[in-house]
């Protein structure tokens, strides 16, 4: 077997296990004749079940078009999206979380993990110790009787992890979640988020258009060229994992060179 189609072999393999995601030749086309233009593509990805791989690139690359098509919000227009080697389906393949946390205002803090336990099927007499579980994991002990305008944009986006997270499934979907939030809380967000995917040990795919933000969560990074978006860098994250000092972590050398490269590829795609 050459040393092509062995990697061959081994994507098709990666490409099917549990939370693996896997994009053959995806191209995906808005509008029709004279008015239709392409968002990205053509694009080949595998993931491998838990990873953290960052999407990141200027706005209006694709990034989000490729993760509504990984959610299966969208189909593509050409290629085709696998999730475990099935196509994905809306609602159930993936968590996902958007750049506005999207709860339910009329509703408490427990009212909006309760309603994502229902709809993952999950034994009414499990809600209890699964919400406090999931709540622990974001940080928001002691927050379920709160309404949504009673925590703050950071606790309610902690919130709206926490209500991806209740469904077993493997991948967990987040587009630019901390976009609208001040420097600290990002920060702290993104440390949590580090964390509970470390954990839970999920397959993640984090859309930003911050190359620090990229350097910091992935544990591998794709930047994609201006519209349309095909791959501009494939890049592996070695920084360390699990449990580290962020503030040293975010202060290493390595993480400054790896932070200027990701920076210089994104402004030449950009600029390409």
């Amino acid at each position: 077997m050459s040393s092509s189609e062995l990697a061959e072999a081994t994507a098709e393999v990666a490409g099917t296990r549990a939370g693996s995601v896997r994009l053959d030749q995806v191209t995906h086309r808005y509008g029709r004749g004279g008015e239709a233009f392409t968002a990205v593509g053509p694009v080949d990805l595998t993931v491998p079940a838990g990873e953290f791989l960052v999407l990141v690139g200027a706005s209006g690359c694709g990034k989000s078009t490729l993760l509504r098509l990984i959610a299966g919000f969208e189909r593509p227009t050409q290629g085709s999206v696998r999730i475990s080697g099935a196509e994905p389906r809306p609602g159930d393949t993936a968590g996902v979380v958007f750049q506005t946390p999207r709860l339910f205002p009329w509703r408490t803090v427990r009212g909006n993990i309760d309603l994502a336990l229902r709809y993952a099927g999950l034994d009414r007499a499990e809600w209890p110790a699964r919400r406090a579980e999931l709540l622990a994991r974001v940080g928001l002990e002691g927050t379920e009787r709160r309404r949504v305008w009673e925590i703050s944009g950071g606790q309610q986006q902690r919130v709206a992890i926490a209500r991806a997270l209740a469904a077993e499934n493997p991948l967990l979907l987040l587009d630019e979640p901390f976009a609208a939030l001040d420097a600290l809380t990002r920060e702290r967000l993104q440390e949590d988020v580090r964390r509970v995917t470390d954990r839970t040990g999920r397959t993640t795919v984090f859309v930003t258009h911050s190359a620090e933000e990229a350097v910091f969560l992935g544990s591998r990074i794709v930047v994609l060229t201006r519209s349309p978006g095909t791959v501009a860098l494939d890049l592996p994250i070695t920084l360390p994992r699990g449990d580290v000092d962020a503030e040293e972590l975010r202060g290493s050398r390595e993480f400054a060179e790896l932070r200027a490269r990701v920076s210089h590829t994104v402004k030449a795609a950009a600029a390409a």
